[in-house]
């Protein structure tokens, strides 16, 4: 097979790296890749929003199964066009992945069928969503309804902070089209999990559990981000509350998207609130997370290709996935000043050393290949993964990798997995 895998970040790398391990492949391809990805497989020079050169090339090189890693060319039709063309794609269609297009869709489609979330409102005028909010108690949470590379979410406070918000997203348009509408919602208190399934249209086949650090600061601090780090399992999704996730959160919401007439194949991924015997959605989003992917394709000891191709034709039923019993921790390495401005183009030193350490995988992201050296050339540029027996263990082997790897300001959380450890040692 020939398989052509979209995207740039850290999240393709990992698929490249798992996909290219099955015997079923000849040849890996990734449009645009970096890198990093460039060790696994052929990178093509199209970018990931290119519908009209990916198609091309899809169609010119037969290529036999597209799996597309952003939220991006997913919304604009990717799929779609594809499909027409006759070729076989993982992941959803446009009309799908307006699930995580629109966040006033998602929670609309919450409300209509009983899915739990948090309460709400949506505003189309600044001014309006400002007088509503000047009623409501703090924290509380202002959400730009479009696509804002996971850093359109805020959790505000005070009032001012909220009242900012507002005119942040709606009125100075730091996130473009996505201001155009914003979601307020209550504040929930609990611990935020992720929880990805593989659908083929009716079919939901979980993955393992697993556990994201959003903000930039330690403790959970600062604004939101792509991801600062996550691992696999996740000790707060007990077995019970991962059968009542299956129940009320990811069965509904598919059988939800068939009656819209949206049926869904890919990969679904809830973001949710756990708050005791109590879950509720915090967000969905349409592709594999990132950084969840990197921890979770390393524990998966299947192979992922039929399961994803199963995805693609409508045919998981009574596929199993076999996991690794260990844990898997990654750290996300960034440029200093993301989530915001930085600088690119720095040389990246002891990659080779990291690399060479036992059960570690490096993940690139943001970089390039300038000459002979590797660069920086993006916010999140590494994501450094490690496997071991506990998550303690994992944290332990995955920052002896960070402390060997180094560029001018680079930036990394220090407390990944502090949650879970925390669990271990009770």
């Amino acid at each position: 097979m020939k398989i052509l895998v979209v995207g740039s970040g850290g999240r393709e790398h990992a698929l490249v790296w798992k996909i290219a391990q099955s015997p079923l492949v000849q040849q890996v391809y990734c449009a645009p890749g970096n890198a990093g990805i460039a060790s696994v497989a052929r990178c093509v020079p199209i970018q990931s929003n290119d519908i009209d050169g990916l198609t091309s090339f899809v169609t010119h090189e037969k290529i036999d199964l597209t799996v597309i890693g952003p939220e991006l060319p997913l919304v604009m039709g990717l799929v779609d066009r594809l499909k027409a063309a006759g070729q076989a794609v993982f992941g959803p269609s446009r009309l799908a992945a307006y699930l995580e297009g629109s966040k006033v869709f998602m929670k609309d489609l919450c409300d209509r069928y009983d899915i739990p979330t948090a309460g709400y409102r949506v505003f189309h005028d600044a001014e309006a969503a400002k007088a509503y909010t000047r009623t409501q108690e703090v924290p509380i949470v202002i959400k730009a309804s479009g696509l804002a590379s996971g850093k359109g979410v805020m959790v505000c406070q005070t009032l001012p902070a909220a009242i900012d918000a507002i005119d942040e997203i709606m009125t100075r348009r730091v996130f473009g089209a996505a201001g155009d509408s914003v979601v307020i919602e209550e504040f929930l208190t609990g611990e935020e999990a992720s929880f990805l399934a593989l659908v083929d249209g009716t079919q939901v086949l979980p993955l393992a559990s697993c556990q994201d650090h959003k903000a930039v600061g330690e403790g959970d601090t600062g604004p939101n981000t792509g991801g600062m780090g996550a691992y696999s399992p996740a000790p707060v999704l007990t077995d019970d509350l991962c059968r009542m996730v299956m129940d009320q959160v990811m069965l509904p919401t598919v059988q939800a998207l068939a009656a819209e007439g949206r049926p869904y194949r890919g990969v679904l991924y809830a973001g949710l609130m756990i708050d005791g015997p109590r879950v509720k959605v915090l967000e969905f989003n349409t592709r594999f997370g990132d950084p969840e992917t990197q921890p979770l394709l390393v524990r998966m000891k299947s192979d992922i290709v039929p399961l994803l191709m199963a995805a693609a034709v409508g045919s998981l039923a009574g596929m199993t996935i076999d996991w690794d019993p260990r844990a898997a921790l990654c750290v996300v390495m960034a440029s200093g000043g993301y989530p915001t401005s930085y600088d690119t183009g720095l040389p990246i030193g002891g990659l080779e050393q990291a690399s060479a350490l036992e059960d570690v995988q490096l993940f690139h992201a943001g970089t390039a290949r300038k000459r002979d050296q590797i660069v920086t050339h993006g916010g999140r540029v590494m994501g450094v993964t490690a496997l071991a027996h506990t998550i303690g263990a994992a944290k332990q082997r995955a920052y002896q990798a960070v402390r060997m790897i180094h560029w001018s300001r680079a930036y990394y959380r220090r407390d990944i997995g502090y949650r879970a450890i925390a669990r271990e040692m009770e």
